[in-house]
């Protein structure tokens, strides 16, 4: 696999919905993928699904909140691609709905885990590659949600988490300045995935009341995606808010 001349880019969470999207897009953007995930047959199947090639694509399995699985994924990204250009921290997970008092150590853990443990784990190890590559430099993508601004009810691991995602954002956007690394948040309302099929069929509202939402085509989520990553690294999108136009989030909702 020759990859000296090729951007690369490395999505977390890319065997199904966002993370398959965003993939999708950076491949045919000119980008060879690292595409990351729990479960290597989805990982697989989501390369033909979307075009991909072993000239272009590379499926490898990991839990990222584990940090010695993290770092075997970045040795190997590093053995197989030789630098890293993009990282797309998306993957994520959420608990069933309820109260926070009902919620259990573990459902919480396992959350903080995924979501913030991970992105960070797998930004420390991109921007120790992205220091010492040349050229120096690269961008990190973080997916924070439109939970990073405010809550659906009974939410509260998946919120502190993505609350959480803002901060860790910022803190990487100022610490990478030195070093040519740019950092930025995509918060994504509502795009049409697997986990967003609750929202088609009516999910909780603030006021407790069940109501269909609107979602949107999740193939302009990877189009976001791409557009940030091809910005030169003398400009950075620090946020970034895509939602379906009618899902309630602006206003009283």
């Amino acid at each position: 696999m020759n990859m000296a001349s090729k951007r690369i880019a490395l999505v977390t969470g890319a065997g199904t919905g966002i993370g398959k999207a965003a993939a999708k897009a950076l491949i045919h953007g000119g980008y060879s993928v690292a595409l990351v995930g729990r479960t290597l047959e989805k990982l697989e199947n989501a390369i033909v699904e979307i075009g991909g090639s072993s000239e272009n694509s590379l499926a490898i399995q990991c839990d990222v909140g584990k940090p010695e699985e993290v770092k075997k994924l970045f040795a190997t990204v590093k053995d197989a691609f030789g630098r890293i250009d993009v990282l797309f921290n998306n993957a994520g997970m959420g608990t069933p709905a309820m109260p926070i008092e009902d919620l259990n150590y573990k459902q919480w853990m396992d959350v903080v885990n995924t979501n913030l443990c991970g992105a960070f784990l797998c930004s420390q190890e991109a921007i120790r590659m992205m220091k010492a590559q040349s050229p120096q430099g690269g961008r990190i993508i973080n997916n924070g949600s439109i939970s990073a601004h405010a809550p659906r009810p009974m939410s509260a691991p998946y919120t502190a988490t993505k609350h959480a995602i803002s901060g860790l954002t910022k803190s990487i956007a100022l610490d990478g300045r030195p070093f040519n690394i740019a950092c930025g948040q995509i918060d994504i309302g509502n795009a049409a995935t697997e986990m967003t099929e609750r929202m088609a069929a009516g999910i909780m509202q603030a006021d407790h009341s069940i109501k269909i939402e609107p979602r949107m085509d999740v193939s302009h989520v990877g189009e976001a995606v791409l557009h940030m990553a091809q910005l030169p690294l003398e400009s950075n999108i620090l946020s970034m808010t895509i939602m379906a136009t009618k899902m309630p989030y602006v206003g009283r909702g």
